[in-house]
């Protein structure tokens, strides 16, 4: 695939990152548009159509918690700038039009938005991964997280222990509808593609600032759905050439 590089980040990276490192959110900016909009949807509808299996996946389960989403998805692009839309398809602003396909919830997000989604449905005590559009995973792979908690969806984070662990669920928990939060990470590749699978057998080595070409950055927000109650974890990817990147 092409590089497709932001010029900047829309937000601080030098305040603490360390996990959780949640913020409130202005439900206004739940979801953004930038400037490599056209050049990472080109992907996204490329990965859609052509591996499908390894970045879509929902549980019958979550099909209802889709639907919101993508209703409350629907009603947001407004709120961007160049959607049109009726009730069968959006014009998005690359000139594409995408048919709102109310038996393919996932896939329609993917084709809409920059935005990865994931669905976390409380079952027992964890939240569980029950849905999920994800175009551009950074280091790790849907299919050995789906339908697994917040547990094994972090294993591989060495600072994950087990009170980040107790912390997290608690944040999950208290999720408030219309207070949505947010964070970001910033990781350091050698690689400029979006996607990016890993498993748990063949993780990414740990690169610093002066060991990466790139920077990749996230941001993650969570916000919870009214009907279904579920909480949808969204990543927004940035990847910026390190020579002109700003930090």
């Amino acid at each position: 695939m092409k590089a497709v590089f932001q010029r900047e980040l829309p937000f601080e990276t030098k305040r603490d990152t360390l996990l959780p490192g949640i913020s409130p959110l202005d439900p206004r900016e739940w979801l953004i548009m930038d400037e490599a909009y056209a050049g990472q949807m080109e992907e996204r509808e490329r990965l859609i159509t052509d591996n499908r299996n390894a970045v879509i996946a929902l549980d019958n389960m979550a099909v209802n918690a889709a639907l919101e989403l993508l209703k409350k998805t629907l009603e947001f692009l407004p709120h961007l700038r160049d959607f049109e839309q009726n009730a069968e398809k959006v014009r998005c602003p690359d000139g594409r039009s995408v048919k709102i396909d109310l038996s393919d919830p996932m896939a329609t997000l993917g084709r809409l938005v920059q935005n990865d989604f994931c669905i976390m449905q409380k079952r027992g005590d964890e939240h569980i991964l029950t849905g999920a559009v994800l175009c551009f995973p950074a280091s790790w792979s849907l299919s050995e997280k789906f339908m697994h908690p917040l547990t094994v969806i972090h294993k591989p984070v060495a600072e994950y222990d087990e009170n980040i662990t107790r912390r997290v669920q608690r944040l999950f928990d208290g999720i408030k509808v219309e207070r949505p939060l947010w964070r970001f990470n910033k990781l350091y590749y050698q690689a400029p593609d979006l996607h990016q699978p890993r498993t748990f057998l063949n993780p990414r080595k740990i690169l610093r600032r002066n060991e990466g070409k790139y920077i990749r950055c996230e941001k993650q927000t969570l916000m919870r759905l009214p009907k279904s109650d579920a909480v949808v974890f969204t990543i927004h990817t940035f990847v910026l050439d390190k020579p002109d990147a700003p930090l």
